[in-house]
């Protein structure tokens, strides 16, 4: 949330405010970060809104009575925001996240460890990576050598790397389960119904194949429990992280 474009867009169009109303739609209870549930006698506890990262302008090292002073405020005032948003992964069935490798993130997994710690499952969103801005730039700059010197140093400090096939981190893969992983959300097959307007991961999407999108996925689940693959007796089995408890009552 913290390195969007637009916070305004994101909590308008974006990911999680879709997948909110899908969800809702399926008849779950959805926790949101962008619309944190209200806590009874505290009123806007941990909220956050479209101009949170303003507060990171106050943030200073300076070794002084104001800079302790300064920091001391926002580390007691974001410690609402991080005990409500590890609360709401304590009292969820599943956690979905988006990780993209090019974006640093610090909560997100924070959130995904505890939920693995608690034996729940994360649906891992992980996009192929690309930069086609990029691209067509170098294309347009190839002929001017100073221009393509200086847009080289610039992709070294950013930095940007490619990561076309969206595989996630290798110390992911163990923590969220083989299983668990989706390279995109496939939201175009519900757009009509939603009414979503177009964002710039619907072009991304619609630019390839999605192999594993995590939509479907959500709809079957309510119909199928999910397989995972047993590597020591080399076949499917079902996938134990979702425990769903069955409170239908037996018949006598």
């Amino acid at each position: 949330m913290d390195f969007v474009a637009s916070r305004e867009e994101e909590a308008a169009n974006g990911w999680r405010t879709r997948l909110g109303q899908f969800l809702r739609a399926q008849g779950c209870i959805v926790f949101d970060p962008w619309k944190k549930p209200d806590v009874r006698g505290m009123s806007n506890y941990g909220r956050e809104g479209i101009n949170t990262t303003d507060d990171l302008n106050r943030w200073v090292f300076d070794d002084t009575v104001e800079g302790a002073q300064a920091r001391g405020t926002l580390a007691n005032k974001y410690k609402e925001t991080t005990h409500i948003d590890l609360r709401m992964v304590d009292t969820c069935d599943f956690v979905i996240a988006r990780c993209p490798t090019n974006i640093y993130s610090v909560g997100t997994p924070h959130e995904i460890s505890l939920a693995r710690s608690q034996r729940k499952p994360v649906l891992f969103v992980s996009p192929p990576v690309e930069f086609p801005t990029y691209d067509m730039l170098k294309e347009h700059l190839k002929d001017d050598s100073v221009a393509m010197s200086m847009l080289e140093k610039f992709v070294k400090e950013l930095p940007l790397k490619k990561n076309e096939k969206g595989i996630p981190s290798l110390w992911y893969i163990p923590i969220v389960g083989s299983e668990n992983f989706f390279d995109g959300f496939g939201f175009d097959q519900f757009r009509e119904q939603f009414g979503w307007e177009d964002n710039v991961e619907d072009v991304q999407e619609r630019s390839r194949k999605i192999a594993r999108p995590l939509l479907p996925f959500l709809i079957n689940l309510k119909r199928t429990l999910p397989k995972k693959w047993n590597v020591r007796n080399n076949e499917y089995t079902c996938n134990d992280d979702f425990l769903l408890w069955n409170h239908r009552k037996s018949t006598p």
